[in-house]
């Protein structure tokens, strides 16, 4: 039996590998690393060629980690993580700072919660940069367990298999109209009314939109299929304010927009539409600094 060698040349389809684990398809995984997905299962066929091991099992509904693979996706995680901390290090160096901190943040939480609070741990420790990487909750995630970022930052419902979490702070979500739009002028609308309705909403890897879904299962409401989805919280708040319909967005990307009356927020009963808002990281992969620049943010108000 010939020993198992891998080089550099190999990383590309280790990290398709970890991916297709995390996001459960290897056509997602694919997409992510913006290849298609015949090139996606070449890549995984050679490293399972050399390795003489099945690592992904494919089948109609995804892909699964064979008993095999399951046994070895932790240990590409830590290749991975490691190759991310050298890059992390070097750039650091390039940059002429002391420390760099990998982050990637849910479209809420880059856009409405962090830029002040990153602003502000840059004030007490200049010596260390923030690199921020914006995507939705799911890519997030995924990015975390492949060791590319070494904190993320999510919202919404659930639970992150292998990942430590802690509470950052609280959201809540608000369905928003325009103010001509019938429900502006109603007291309260229902929440089995506003689960039948078709709205604007995000695409179903976001939080957002996950902790719609998840708000009216719980209260027994099936959500009707979206009006239209829009991978952009901007582009939903444009299309309300155009008349196209409602939608279901965090209340603190719209604060302005209520305040000065070009939306109008509707009091939704039956529906708990809280969220937490939450870090999340890898076991054994957050350095000082990131545990630093948690605490920083959960102490800051």
């Amino acid at each position: 039996m010939t020993d198992i060698r891998l080089t550099p040349a190999d990383l590309p389809a280790l990290g398709l590998f970890v991916d297709a684990v995390d996001l459960g398809s290897l056509s997602a995984a694919a997409r992510r690393h913006r290849i298609t997905q015949p090139s996606a299962s070449q890549a995984i066929g050679r490293l399972e060629r050399r390795l003489g091991v099945t690592l992904l099992r494919r089948g109609p509904r995804g892909s699964r980690p064979s008993p095999e693979g399951e046994r070895l996706a932790g240990h590409a995680r830590e290749v991975l993580a490691a190759l991310n901390r050298f890059a992390a290090a070097a750039e650091a160096v390039r940059s002429g700072t002391r420390g760099l901190i990998r982050v990637a943040a849910s479209y809420t939480n880059a856009e409405y919660v962090l830029p002040v609070r990153v602003a502000h741990f840059g004030s007490v420790r200049p010596d260390v940069a923030v690199r921020l990487t914006v995507a939705n909750t799911d890519e997030v995630v995924a990015a975390v367990r492949a060791g590319e970022v070494e904190l993320g930052f999510v919202e919404g419902p659930g639970t992150f298999a292998g990942l430590r979490t802690r509470r950052i702070g609280h959201d809540e979500l608000a369905v928003v109209v325009a103010p001509d739009h019938p429900w502006a002028g109603r007291d309260t609308v229902p929440g089995n009314v506003v689960a039948a309705t078709p709205l604007l909403l995000r695409e179903r890897e976001s939080g957002t939109r996950r902790t719609y879904e998840v708000a009216a299962a719980r209260a027994g409401y099936r959500v009707a299929e979206p009006y239209g989805v829009m991978t952009s919280t901007e582009a939903l708040k444009a299309a309300v304010r155009a008349g196209l319909g409602a939608t279901v967005v965090s209340r603190l990307a719209v604060q302005d927009e209520l305040r000065d009356g070009r939306l109008v927020a509707v009091r939704v009963t039956g529906l708990d539409l809280g969220r937490d808002l939450r870090a999340v990281w890898l076991p054994g992969q957050r350095s000082p600094l990131a545990a630093e620049f948690i605490r920083r943010l959960v102490d800051q108000p």
